[in-house]
């Protein structure tokens, strides 16, 4: 007949091995980095009616291949879209190399398949900036602001989507 102390005994080392097989630490899922991640920043938090804002939009390549391909769109957040009273358009997109910038090769400013350039090595980043102009009769008081989805495949045939990925807010101030 077994005693009390050996019921919880072995209760316990039933728990303590299954701890042991599946862990309470995080998987390594959770702790590796995305194989592309993609970042924002904005050269002004604040701008005027009639000002300009660069929005700087940076992919990086942390997958072990080249990256071959990204489609990206951007467009503006939903609490952008109900302040009509704000005017605003993309009015310049340039790609960041080695040699300075050179002008985006995309669609436009809402489909950035292919601003980021030729592939992407491994460990390597791409910068593409929208020129953000805000109109001169443009509401004031309200934020500006975009998100993301974005799609990039690699040289080993494997993919990665990744969104919503939401810019800084541009705030529109009144002189």
């Amino acid at each position: 007949m077994r005693s009390p102390l050996m019921r919880r005994f072995g209760l316990g080392a039933v728990l303590a091995l299954a701890l042991a097989v599946f862990g309470t630490a995080p998987g390594a899922s959770a702790a590796a980095a995305a194989p592309a991640e993609l970042t924002f920043a904005t050269d002004s938090a604040t701008t005027t009616p009639g000002g300009t804002v660069n929005l700087s939009m940076t992919i990086t390549n942390n997958h072990t291949y080249d990256v071959w391909f990204v489609y990206q769109t951007i467009q503006p957040t939903w609490l952008t879209n109900q302040r009509p009273d704000l005017k605003y358009s993309f009015i310049g997109c340039s790609l960041a190399t080695a040699a300075g910038a050179t002008p985006c090769s995309g669609t436009g400013p809402a489909d950035l398949g292919t601003n980021y350039g030729a592939t992407v090595p491994p460990g390597q980043s791409r910068t593409v900036t929208l020129t953000l102009q805000v109109a001169g009769d443009s509401g004031c008081n309200g934020n500006i602001g975009f998100y993301s989805y974005y799609y990039a495949e690699f040289s080993d045939s494997t993919n990665v989507s990744g969104g919503p990925v939401f810019t800084p807010q541009t705030r529109v101030l009144c002189a």
